[in-house]
């Protein structure tokens, strides 16, 4: 029987398939990513992840999706006593997610098409609602500069991590720059109301 049409009895196979994709994710990164490669692994035919990913890049998608839902799984988790805490809480969260999953953020933000992502786009959505509802607890509002302003701020504070500039971000720093972030908006709000 020829590789395109054995059975494979693998049980949830789309799930080891981005299970395996994850690790191999966090070791190598995208490009390392190959569904022969993944199908050998987990000891199916060549052929039986095409069943559930059209290409590597719909694999690349699913995974960029789950990536941002457990994001916003964890932003949605941030606690503090205080609205302005829970938005620095959050932006601890976003860079303690990227630093243990560089791979997975990496390719979370990876430049690519929109229409590329199909279903990453809407997941990320949902992601940055949850940045976007803590600062209308903290503000009263919602202006786009200021979501625009804290995403870029977390953000660049987990890019600086990534690039091994641990030195100067470490935890504490990042605790001090998301709570005077939260505080700015806190500030910042108390003088245009």
């Amino acid at each position: 029987m020829s590789d395109h049409t054995a059975p494979y009895h693998h049980g949830d196979l789309r799930q080891a398939l981005l299970s395996a994709a994850r690790d191999a994710l966090e070791r190598n990164g995208p490009a390392s990513l190959s569904l022969r490669d993944l199908a050998r692994q987990l000891g199916v035919s060549h052929n039986a992840p095409y069943r559930h990913f059209a290409d590597r890049d719909a694999l690349l998608d699913a995974l960029s999706a789950e990536g941002f839902a457990r994001l916003a799984e964890a932003l949605q988790q941030a606690r503090g006593a205080t609205a302005a805490e829970r938005v620095a809480a959050m932006g601890q969260t976003y860079v303690a997610f990227a630093d243990a999953h560089p791979g997975l953020f990496a390719l979370m933000f990876q430049p690519v098409d929109a229409t590329a992502r199909p279903e990453t786009q809407p997941v990320a959505a949902r992601t940055l609602e949850f940045l976007r509802a803590g600062i209308r607890e903290v503000t009263g509002d919602e202006d786009p500069v200021d979501v625009a302003t804290l995403w870029a701020l977390v953000h660049g504070l987990s890019a600086l991590r990534a690039n091994a500039h641990q030195l100067f971000m470490e935890p504490t720093m990042i605790r001090a720059v998301t709570a005077r972030a939260a505080e700015a908006l806190v500030q910042r709000s108390r003088v245009t109301r």
